[in-house]
């Protein structure tokens, strides 16, 4: 259940209390105040904390929470430097308390099927992948509303590099086996100029509004590669300024095949454009993809037990196509039953420390940095994820509606 709510804004408190009156479900105990989460982190009927915060806030009290005992599952990303990331691996190592990165991405569908194909060969060893964050977010980082507005705008003034990568990276990650046989070695970075933000700041925003005298720093497109112990190599691009339909790429090259499973929102719906290749025989090439009516019949074949379980219900709850759904079903139930958490804080820290040294790279004519070992050796030994699977035999989806994510368990 629900033991507390926090929010420094009262009106957001009193909202979440009135879903709660509405399913006539026991009132948390509020929090708030910008430094409320404090309150809720050291009180004792507490057991797990969602963080759900401004990017500056996710590891000050991801650490917080551990250090009281409580699970840490914190929003992406996960932290901003690298000394976040190794602070907050010490401090789960320290306190044998789990923090999870909440990469909800890696629990969509295609990205799921993605990794089934991964997982069982048909891919063959992947080699490359492509992933990104493409989303035109100029109207909301320059909207008047609190909320993302409020600091996102900011991160665009005062950064370069990619300040978002685990969108497009998480479920790469999962199936390169990142940390689990194989991990980041080192990275370079570049950027476009920046003209997009400006732009829209010129052209929309009244003529008194001060942001119109702004410098931006972020360029429009950045373009990261990263290669990984094993010599495999991994693009990444950030780009929330340009005119362009909204993609995370999703592009895996294998030895055996290619999978490309685009994601993509017209309108605010989330759908893929999926996209499979196999070569028959060594040497013949790929020179088509396959067939829609083969390709669906792939895509069924090969659904993940967690959609083909819970994915109608997690479709009619919503967020983000049901995935947001799923990846709290998924924590939840290896929480309960002593189960690792699949996006643990050695992947977390692998992919939000690119935060710091994507701006590092970019700022210095697109150096290379070495990406830390935060498993100190322990790639090596890791076993890879296994099915993310779930046992839903005892769980009561009856009362679960739209934007309803609570269950019986």
């Amino acid at each position: 259940r629900f033991s507390s709510i926090c929010d420094k804004k009262d009106v957001r408190i009193e909202e979440n209390l009135a879903w709660f009156r509405k399913r006539r479900q026991k009132l948390p105990r509020t929090f708030n105040g910008i430094e409320g989460w404090k309150a809720v982190c050291d009180w004792d009927e507490v057991d797990v904390v969602y963080i759900v915060t401004p990017w500056d806030l996710h590891a000050p009290i991801a650490l917080r929470a551990m250090r009281n005992g409580k699970v840490a599952l914190v929003e992406v990303p996960g932290a901003f430097t690298v000394d976040e990331c190794w602070e907050l691996v010490e401090t789960s190592e320290e306190t044998r308390i789990p923090c999870m990165m909440l990469e909800n991405a890696c629990y969509g569908e295609i990205e799921l099927l993605g990794y089934n194909l991964a997982r069982f060969g048909l891919l063959g060893e992947i080699v490359h992948s492509e992933c990104a964050y493409i989303h035109d977010l100029r109207m909301i980082c320059c909207g008047k509303e609190f909320g993302e507005s409020e600091w996102r705008y900011k991160e665009q003034l005062r950064h370069k590099g990619n300040p978002y990568p685990t969108h497009g990276l998480g479920p790469v990650c999962m199936c390169m086996n990142i940390n689990r046989g194989d991990r980041f070695d080192y990275l370079v970075s570049l950027e476009s100029n920046q003209v997009n933000f400006e732009r829209y700041i010129k052209k929309m925003m009244p003529v008194d509004d001060p942001r119109r005298k702004d410098k931006i720093e972020m360029g429009d497109m950045n373009t990261t590669l990263i290669k990984t112990a094993l010599g495999k190599s991994i693009m990444v691009q950030h780009d929330v300024s340009s005119p362009r339909p909204y993609s995370r790429l999703n592009l895996m090259s294998g030895t055996k095949g290619i999978f490309w499973g685009m994601p993509w929102r017209p309108h605010g719906i989330s759908l893929s454009t999926l996209k499979i290749g196999f070569e028959e025989r060594c040497g013949e090439g790929i020179h088509n993809f396959l067939s829609d009516e083969k390709t669906n019949e792939i895509r069924e074949q090969h659904k993940h037990s967690l959609w083909r379980k819970v994915g109608e219900i997690a479709k009619k709850v919503g967020g983000h196509g049901g995935q947001d759904f799923i990846m709290d079903l998924r924590w939840a139930y290896c929480l309960q039953n002593g189960i690792p958490l699949d996006i643990d804080v050695y992947d977390l820290a692998a992919m939000s420390c690119l935060c710091e040294l994507t701006e590092k790279s970019v700022r210095n004519k697109s150096h290379p940095y070495d990406i830390p070992d935060f498993t100190r050796g322990g790639w090596k030994t890791a076993k890879p994820l296994g099915s993310l699977d779930i046992d839903v035999s005892s769980l009561d989806f009856s009362n679960v509606g739209k934007d309803e994510s609570a269950i019986t368990v």
